[in-house]
């Protein structure tokens, strides 16, 4: 994993795409190495939350490698697009909270794999966008089945559709980004946020996520379905009842990572 570093301090896991020089541009070794540190980091014991951002402070992921992709063929294209897209589903599905720390660009497959993490926090500095439109090609990371969950449809579209590039405070206004701050304070708080997440059940935020990704794929009923038996399900586990102790206890709960 040669442009790939992982980090791991107090339960926390930070994922560094290190290829600052082409502004973290994800070519097909990336995409690999990235898939394969995520695999690792979501069941690694000593890892309870994952924060993945980009070496340097240019950029979080330029895009994708556009040398690279002008050899391809179809069928290579293809492909390129499937790992790009089961390196996004990876993230998505992780029972692991994700939190994408966005510094700079974020353009591209840059942005299709900021919106696969769970939460964003970004830098000032931060811009997003889907500009494949202007190369005579669309999202092929799951970009356009993203967007529209998360800024809605008509917004979507009109990001899509434009290509335009959006900063920081725009992001924030439309729901992409969950907080602004500086780049100087970029990991500071994607850490903070990290380590108010470890406070709680393990086995809870796990469950929280499956709802929560499943029932975005399902109507409300089946959906509903899951959450039930979820709930359910942490009855029978210790967590539940420590808990709760610690509620009426009136002290903070002692969970296991």
């Amino acid at each position: 994993m040669s442009y790939i570093k992982i980090k791991n301090e107090d339960l926390i896991s930070e994922v560094i795409i290190d290829r600052p020089k082409a502004l973290n541009a994800m070519n097909s070794e990336i995409i690999s190495d990235l898939t394969e540190a995520m695999q690792y980091v979501v069941t690694d014991k000593n890892t309870g939350v994952i924060i993945i951002t980009g070496e340097g402070e240019k950029a979080f992921i330029a895009g994708a490698d556009i040398k690279a992709m002008q050899k391809m063929n179809a069928k290579e294209a293809f492909d390129y697009g499937r790992a790009g897209q089961l390196l996004t589903m990876t993230i998505e599905a992780s029972p692991k909270p994700v939190i994408a720390a966005v510094n700079g660009f974020a353009l591209g497959g840059g942005c299709e794999l900021a919106m696969a993490c769970h939460m964003r926090i970004v830098s000032e500095n931060a811009s997003f966008g889907q500009p494949e439109v202007k190369l005579g090609l669309l999202p092929g990371w799951g970009g356009t089945q993203r967007l529209p969950k998360i800024v809605g449809v008509g917004k979507a579209i009109e990001l899509i559709t434009t290509g335009k590039i959006i900063d920081a405070n725009e992001s924030y206004r439309i729901g992409l980004a969950n907080k602004i701050c500086s780049q100087d304070q970029l990991m500071y708080e994607s850490r903070k946020l990290a380590s108010s997440i470890l406070k709680n059940g393990p086995r809870a935020i796990s469950s929280s996520l499956r709802c929560i990704h499943d029932g975005l794929m399902m109507s409300i009923e089946k959906g509903m379905e899951i959450e039930v038996e979820e709930f359910g399900e942490l009855f029978r586990n210790d967590e539940r009842m420590e808990g709760l102790t610690a509620f009426i206890e009136k002290r903070d709960p002692k969970f296991h990572q």
